[in-house]
């Protein structure tokens, strides 16, 4: 009896152990459980009041003076816009811009609509299906787990991203004059990413991909910050504040206009094409000046500028070595520096010498010793001429 008591007081502790275990066990996974989901909470991502925080709304029409669409594109070979293609690959979690966009729309965060050439309509009907653009470039992609047909996902691997056929994007600019503040705001609208092919004949085709509105990347791109100079490696600015402070280098390429034509169509010649763009892109960065009456101060200095330049007056640095006096008997050194005097068109080239010759003011002459050639009529020095 006294065994059997002893045997089921042994049975009783065990089953408490391995009940205490039991607990503790499960109170580990839900601590782990809690803090994963802590961890997940505190993941970075955009809310929506992240969202709505970089979603400006634009003036009332009532408001605008002024309103112009600007297709603009960039070569990312040029030095301003190099900040867009580097780094290639992902450095200590730094991407280049194809890579955020690209990556942004596979994850379905933000939409991508169709490419219309210049009739962009960023509403719900032309939204891109990603899997079919995928095919299309020629992106290859994998099935990700949890992927329906409803909700599809897909997996990219980074060597399978053709960052280094992204060499051009197009940008879609909005020129607004406010009447209430004065002054003209430029905003971009939306960006797209452009394949480059090598063609058969050498050159090099174009291919551009899919439209995406700049204020549903504005979250993620205000986290990505770029150096925009070899001579300072401090990333100093972000992606967005790139693009929202016009550090980069496009070129016009189409303006909206009735009949969709981009500027190639409208001007064959390239000479005329490229001050077409200049002229285009001056009207816009002047516009709100001429529209302002120029002071007193302002209208004097720009006729003053004006009637100089009608003149062909120009400041020329000439100069002064020497000096002649009287018939090349007595020769003057004066001390080399140059004098800056102003040069009239037109003037014989004996009324040059004269000007070029004047002795500055408040100078002292240096004389050497004069020497006589056999003319009786010789001139004294200057030092021993009677005042």
């Amino acid at each position: 009896m006294k065994y059997k008591k002893i045997f089921f007081l042994t049975l009783l502790l065990s089953f408490s152990a391995v009940a205490f275990a039991q607990v503790e066990n499960a109170g580990g996974v839900r601590k782990r459980a809690e803090k994963e989901t802590k961890d997940n909470a505190a993941a970075p991502g955009v809310t929506d009041r992240m969202q709505g925080f970089y979603q400006k709304k634009g003036a009332h029409e009532a408001d605008l003076s002024y309103m112009k669409q600007v297709y603009r594109r960039l070569d990312l070979e040029k030095g301003p816009n190099a900040a867009l293609y580097y780094p290639e690959d992902v450095i200590d979690g730094q991407e280049n811009l194809f890579r955020i966009i690209l990556r942004l729309v596979v994850d379905g965060k933000i939409p991508a609509y169709e490419y219309l050439d210049g009739r962009e309509i960023f509403t719900d009907q032309y939204k891109m299906n990603v899997g079919d653009m995928l095919s299309r470039f020629g992106i290859y992609a994998q099935t990700a787990k949890g992927s329906t047909e409803k909700n599809p996902k897909y997996v990219i691997e980074e060597a399978d991203v053709p960052t280094n056929q992204v060499l051009n994007y197009y940008i879609l600019e909005k020129w607004e004059f406010d009447r209430r503040s004065n002054a003209m705001k430029t905003t971009v609208e939306a960006i797209c990413p452009v394949l480059n092919h090598s063609s058969d004949y050498g050159g090099e085709d174009r291919y551009p991909m899919f439209w995406v509105k700049f204020d549903a990347l504005r979250p993620y791109l205000a986290t990505q910050y770029v150096f925009i100079s070899d001579d300072n490696n401090i990333p100093q600015y972000s992606l967005d504040d790139y693009f929202n402070l016009g550090l980069y280098d496009g070129e016009i390429y189409k303006t909206r206009n009735l009949r969709n034509q981009s500027l190639a169509q409208m001007f064959p010649d390239e000479d005329d094409m490229k001050r077409a763009q200049d002229s285009i892109d001056n009207h816009l960065r002047n516009y709100g000046k001429d529209l302002w009456v120029p002071s007193r101060e302002e209208y004097l200095a720009m006729k003053e500028a004006k009637e100089k330049g009608a003149a062909g007056e120009t400041t020329q640095e000439i100069p002064v070595r020497t000096m002649v006096v009287g018939d090349s008997v007595t020769t003057v050194i004066v001390e080399e520096e140059v004098v800056a005097i102003p040069v009239e068109t037109g003037t014989s080239s004996r009324a040059k010498k004269k000007s070029s010759t004047k002795k500055p003011a408040n100078k002292k002459p240096k004389v050497q010793s004069s020497s006589s050639s056999g003319n009786a009529g010789a001139e004294k020095s200057v030092r021993r001429r009677k005042r």
